[in-house]
């Protein structure tokens, strides 16, 4: 299908239906840690809303009443966990965002679903300050909605070596209070080695800082989704990069826990 697909999600904790509005491989950032194949720097292109409807449908149909978990799902992960808006690039840089949003709203209606199914963003936030984004997630938010929203670093040179973005730390910060504001949202930060090397402090200590102001200053963020690779990135960065130590990344969540947040960790 080219926009819906499937994925046992570690995160997730069972079955995620993916929903990749990017089917061009185009992002406006370029994490090194990405797994997309030939990505390229731009935009989503034109959402056929039909064609996406029909492909929704269909596959929600072999989830609910078809074979698909007994023969595709090990028994452990047969539970439909999410709808997840993520693919090829950012989801948001799509102009349909808000009708693909109430499209869903309609489709899930139609079906007997868990009713904690969620519906997951997984964007790196820079769009959100656009009205037609914030409307959809706005109505997310009655969808049982979440936003996992992309925090790698806070310092200019870390967002640069890691998503090869010069984005501006004060428009980040106004665009996560954004989406909190309209949405559940949890901040979503990948650590990894680079050239056998963890972050190092500085790093660290300017993300709790940072995290910290937020919440001091009343941004209601639900927690933070800590992990690591899992799959080998498809970027020329892809020799230098490895997965970080569960210590290392037990140490860190607890400087994060210590802010009065919860962290989950996914190794």
């Amino acid at each position: 299908m080219t926009y819906v697909y499937p994925v046992i999600s570690r995160r997730a904790g069972g079955v995620s239906i993916g929903i990749n509005l990017n089917p061009n491989n185009a992002c406006n950032w370029r994490c090194i840690y990405c797994q997309v194949p030939d990505l390229k720097r731009g935009t989503a292109p034109a959402i056929d809303l039909i064609k996406l409807e029909q492909e929704l449908r269909t596959f929600l149909h072999e989830l609910v009443y078809g074979h698909f978990m007994q023969k595709r799902v090990p028994a452990e992960a047969r539970i439909i966990k999410d709808i997840a808006l993520s693919g090829n690039g950012e989801p948001t840089s799509a102009r349909e965002f808000e009708q693909v949003i109430e499209m869903i709203g309609r489709v899930k209606a139609d079906f007997p679903l868990p009713k904690e199914l969620k519906l997951v963003l997984i964007t790196n936030g820079s769009l959100i300050n656009r009205a037609h984004v914030q409307k959809g997630l706005l109505r997310m938010a009655g969808l049982n909605g979440e936003i996992w929203f992309k925090l790698d670093s806070v310092t200019p040179a870390g967002r640069l070596r890691i998503n090869s973005t010069r984005a501006n730390l004060q428009r980040m910060r106004e665009n996560l209070q954004t989406a909190a504001s309209l949405c559940p949202t949890w901040l979503q930060t990948c650590v990894f080695k680079l050239n056998g090397v963890h972050p190092n402090t500085a790093e660290t200590d300017a993300y709790t800082g940072f995290v910290g102001t937020l919440l001091q200053e009343g941004t209601r963020i639900q927690g933070v989704l800590l992990y690591t690779l899992a799959r080998p990135t498809l970027q020329p960065e892809a020799p230098a990069l490895s997965k970080a130590d569960l210590i290392w990344m037990e140490t860190f969540a607890d400087k994060i826990r210590a802010l009065g947040i919860p962290v989950k960790i996914a190794v």
